[in-house]
């Protein structure tokens, strides 16, 4: 589909229950986990009970986390923890992709619980694997998982919806992303007023026309253009989406107005968080719709080419 002429005029936790059997004869693992479980100290005793500095602490919890990563994705291993019968230990999800065989010695895995290691885990205290990025809390290594899910600090994904980008990173990084990579404008203020042109309206194809970014408040805004089909039913959309998180996106709404000849088609909202994808956003309809024939209306003459001016404002809620 051509791309169109754009004007723009700006003012959970996992489970420790299973079925599965723990073998009598799980020496190895058993003793590397108590080894690591001594070394811990008791979660419940002071830093000054367990250990004799906070740095000793600090390089035991380490090297028994090191102990609780998964050899083969090197991600956190979580109950069930199973183990071979000399001891190597892994996550259940590799235990599927090596088809049951131990990457370390090529032993049988069979079903074998290191429930040892499992304990040591619930000793744990481990920050947030986005302390770098300004998480301050430190969780039980079974709670930790599910906060990570929803951190607040976590990285966003890119909201450009024309690929299929996989850049992620705080605000600002994505602010420079958008600009320098994907070309998109960039506007300062809270009103817009936006008119698309296009010379075959006929083709409706699933694509995204406009991405604009706004920045207002001190915050940035995506407002999106596009064209789709719903159903069997072509229809042109625009939504607002806000670049932060949920909570900080219902502090503001937004409304958009589009209409020509008398007539007039208006929406108001609150925008959705780019923690949403662009595609679930559109999907749920969260926007102003506009059918083809409507938008053809709205841009008179002999219905031939699609004039459309979308003008809207964003305004911060007391």
């Amino acid at each position: 589909m051509s791309p169109g002429t754009i004007y723009l005029d700006v003012p959970e936790s996992p489970s420790l229950d299973s079925t599965e059997t723990t073998a009598d004869a799980d020496v190895v693992a058993v003793a590397a986990a108590g080894s690591a479980a001594s070394s811990v100290g008791a979660s419940s005793a002071p830093p000054s009970a367990s250990c004799g500095s906070s740095k000793s602490c600090s390089k035991s919890t380490s090297s028994v986390h090191e102990l609780l990563e998964c050899p083969v994705c090197t991600n956190s291993m979580y109950p069930p923890i199973h183990q071979c019968p000399n001891g190597h230990t892994l996550c259940s999800t590799c235990k599927v992709r090596v088809h049951n065989r131990c990457p370390t010695c090529r032993y049988e895995l069979g079903n074998i619980r290191c429930l040892a290691l499992e304990k040591v885990a619930e000793s744990l205290e481990l920050p947030c694997r986005y302390q770098g990025l300004g998480c301050p809390d430190i969780f039980p290594y079974y709670s930790k998982l599910k906060h990570e899910a929803q951190c607040c600090f976590r990285p966003y994904g890119c909201p450009y919806a024309g690929s299929e980008c996989s850049i992620s990173g705080n605000i600002p990084t994505l602010v420079a992303h958008l600009r320098d990579d994907h070309k998109v404008d960039m506007h300062n203020g809270c009103t817009f007023n936006h008119r698309y042109v296009k010379s075959n309206p006929q083709e409706v194809e699933n694509a995204t026309w406009m991405l604009t970014v706004f920045n207002c408040y001190g915050q940035h805004f995506c407002l999106h253009f596009e064209a789709f089909q719903l159903g069997t039913m072509p229809v042109y959309m625009a939504f607002l989406r806000f670049m932060g998180d949920d909570n900080d996106a219902k502090n503001f709404s937004y409304s958009l107005e589009v209409g020509a000849n008398g007539r007039k088609l208006m929406w108001q909202g609150v925008p959705r968080s780019i923690r949403d994808c662009h595609k679930k956003v559109r999907d749920s309809h969260d926007g102003l719709i506009i059918q083809r024939n409507m938008a053809l209306f709205f841009s008179g003459g002999d219905r031939k080419e699609l004039k459309l001016r979308v003008t809207g404002r964003i305004w911060r809620e007391q």
